[in-house]
């Protein structure tokens, strides 16, 4: 459902909805929005958030049909296109970008849809709510009349809880984003770690071959110089006898 100017306004601190203009002159008057203000509507506080409604960034009903949705792409890209904004060529550049994002994600049967499963969400919610509502009142002996029964009202709460789920579908999103991206990370981290220890492990083998035959060297050497020692150390010389003075008479 497409909320326009003067409700964004009475949920934004601005006039009530009861001082608002009816809902057909709020879209007549914003069709006509000049460049610079369809440019604020697109940058405005919050608009990373506004803007996940891509029928609330094109302005344009659910119920449109694709040739409405094509014609209302080319007005409203029109504007805001950076080539007609010589004086705001930056904001402009990021206003188109968002209606161009808009118009590629209702073009795609599977993102159109789930844009719409939120806004049907939405008015389930705020109809339940109601229906709470007018049940506690019955409880209490009240008249079951509740202030969603008046239609500016009604499209106010269902533009609230819309806004409310595609922002909480958002954060989900980019928590599971980076959820996905650290065990990314972890991978790739064990991955470079065991390709180290593999190619250490190949180092070390290459390097054990290489000096295999100077260690065999060494070691015949070592025993060739120890059995040496042993038969110097068992060899034993002949002692010349101790001759013996002869006695003179």
């Amino acid at each position: 459902m497409f909320f326009s100017g003067g409700i964004k306004a009475g949920l934004m601190g601005g006039d009530p909805p009861d001082q608002c203009v009816s809902v057909k002159q709020i879209e007549k008057r914003d069709s006509v929005l000049t460049s610079k203000q369809q440019i604020d509507r697109l940058l405005r506080p919050g608009a990373s958030y506004f803007n996940l409604n891509p029928f609330e960034v094109l302005q344009i009903d659910p119920d449109a049909t694709d040739e409405e949705l094509k014609k209302r792409f080319r007005q409203l890209s029109i504007l805001v296109h950076p080539d007609k904004n010589q004086d705001d060529v930056d904001r402009a550049q990021l206003a188109f970008e968002a209606v161009d994002k808009a118009y590629k994600m209702l073009l795609e049967p599977d993102h159109k849809k789930k844009a719409l499963d939120v806004i049907h969400a939405g008015k389930e919610y705020v109809e339940h709510t109601m229906s709470q509502k007018r049940k506690q009142l019955k409880k209490d002996g009240k008249p079951t009349v509740v202030e969603e029964d008046d239609p500016e009202v009604f499209r106010q709460a269902v533009y609230k809880q819309t806004m409310k789920l595609f922002a909480e579908l958002e954060i989900k999103r980019k928590e599971r984003e980076t959820k996905e991206m650290h065990e990314r990370k972890r991978q790739r981290e064990e991955e470079i770690e065991t390709q180290e220890r593999a190619k250490r492990e190949r180092e070390w083998q290459k390097n054990f071959e290489e000096t295999r035959d100077g260690r065999v060297d060494s070691w015949r050497s070592f025993q060739s110089k120890g059995k040496t020692k042993k038969k110097e150390k068992n060899r034993t010389f002949l002692k010349p006898p101790k001759v013996k003075m002869e006695q003179r008479e």
